[in-house]
């Protein structure tokens, strides 16, 4: 029964799309995820938005309470007659409190609402953007330690370069010349190796000082770009359907709108409502009764609501310069993960051809068929070829991930909507 079940499993494993099965797998040449949501959550900018939120929240409530207060009004007088045995003290207290008409209440609650989606969609665009951050320097950190090993590889050949033209050197099969030629391409080889440590060392601190919960692995597998699935149609439209940036304008749009909508409603004033009571002639007469005040109206309201107008126009247009952006910011990105994966293709076959090459130079060397220069020149062109085909790789990668990280498909949003 268990091997059956083992079958089974296997046929459906096959029967999935590798993307599927690729999205699933860990990214290992990615920092640990735990580590990304707590370095996230504790950049700076994503704790700003965090607590705009809140702000937003608190507004919300004002708006939907109204600003409007209870005031309680009292006074006393006293009347003077002729005869001072006629004279009494009168006294008086009112309560009154403007009411909001029931529309200009519903459009404060929409307004309210709209400020708490524009500073959640702040929140999501402001987490975005620390991950495009941690993503870039990550990969910058990675190109500079692919350096390091790249030229410890060449400072390591010339080593064994070097003791092998010593040998040929005793053994008159070759000039004392090429002695300093190999010291010389060593020295070199040790001075590049020396600033590649120094900007790893450089990148490493920035990475650290911006995101002090990601810890730097010791190694990174190196990982095969893979294609990008999908046209650009479809990450046109799955990155505009995530992006906070648009969702925040999109949300301020339309508070603008409230806004203009609320301005319009105000040309009908609120009327201010009251209860009063009196006690005069000494409390031989007492007076209670409703009062009810309006303003009457002028101008200025008429001006505020086309001001609120205007500027609900200039979110419109704010709105639609951003998609007009974001459009050629898609197509950038989805342009350059295509081409970095071909560029790594074609830098990957120049990497192995001149590998061989340097191999055969090495071989010919030792069998007497070969000078010592051309042998170098070979290992230069091979180092210069392998340093380009990693560097195109971790591009490769890098860009994928920037279109995936674009469309949520990368890490997750405070929301917890995407999955990893």
């Amino acid at each position: 029964m268990k091997r059956m079940h083992k079958h089974a499993l296997a046929v459906l494993l096959c029967a999935l799309p590798l993307s599927v099965l690729a999205e699933s797998a860990p990214l290992s040449d990615l920092p640990v995820h735990e580590q990304v949501d707590s370095a996230l959550d504790r950049h700076l900018n994503v704790l700003n938005a965090a607590s705009r939120l809140q702000i937003d929240r608190v507004n919300r409530r004002k708006r939907e309470s109204g600003e409007y207060e209870y005031t309680l009004l009292g006074g006393i007088a006293k009347d003077n007659f002729v005869t001072p045995a006629e004279n009494y003290h009168d006294w008086e207290v009112a309560l009154e409190r403007p009411l909001r008409l029931p529309g200009k209440a519903r459009i404060d609650t929409e307004i309210g609402a709209a400020g708490v989606a524009r500073g959640e969609n702040a929140l999501g665009d402001a987490r975005h953007e620390a991950s495009r951050t941690l993503l870039r320097l990550w990969f910058n950190w990675q190109r500079e330690r692919t350096q390091i090993t790249q030229w410890q590889e060449q400072v390591d050949i010339l080593g064994q370069q070097a003791m092998l033209t010593e040998k040929r050197i005793k053994a008159g099969d070759a000039p004392r010349m090429e002695s300093n030629q190999v010291s010389a391409a060593s020295a070199l080889a040790a001075v590049s190796l020396q600033q590649a440590r120094l900007r790893a060392e450089l990148a490493a601190s920035e990475l650290a000082r911006q995101f002090v919960a990601i810890k730097l692995p010791d190694d990174i597998p190196r990982l095969e770009p893979q294609p990008i699935p999908h046209g650009i149609a479809y990450w046109r439209q799955i990155i505009l359907d995530h992006n906070h940036e648009l969702g925040q304008i999109q949300a301020e749009s339309r508070i603008r709108e409230k806004i203009a909508e609320r301005a319009r409603a105000e040309r009908m004033p609120d009327p201010t409502v009251g209860v009063r009571y009196s006690s005069q002639l000494g409390g031989n007469q007492r007076v209670s009764g409703i009062y009810v005040s309006i303003p009457l109206p002028s101008g200025l309201r008429s001006a505020n609501a086309d001001n609120a107008a205007h500027e609900a126009q200039m979110a419109t247009d704010r709105e639609q310069a951003l998609r007009i952006r974001l459009d050629g910011d898609i197509y950038t990105a989805y342009t350059q993960a295509v081409n970095a994966y071909q560029i790594w293709q074609q830098a990957r076959d120049a990497a192995v051809a001149l590998r061989q090459n340097a191999d055969l130079a090495a071989r010919a060397y030792v069998l007497g068929e070969s000078s010592l220069g051309e042998t170098l020149v070979a290992r230069r062109q091979a180092l210069e070829a392998s340093l380009s085909e990693n560097l195109a790789r971790l591009d490769a990668n890098e860009a994928r991930y920037r279109l995936q990280l674009d469309a949520h498909q990368l890490w997750v949003d405070p929301d917890h909507h995407e999955a990893h």
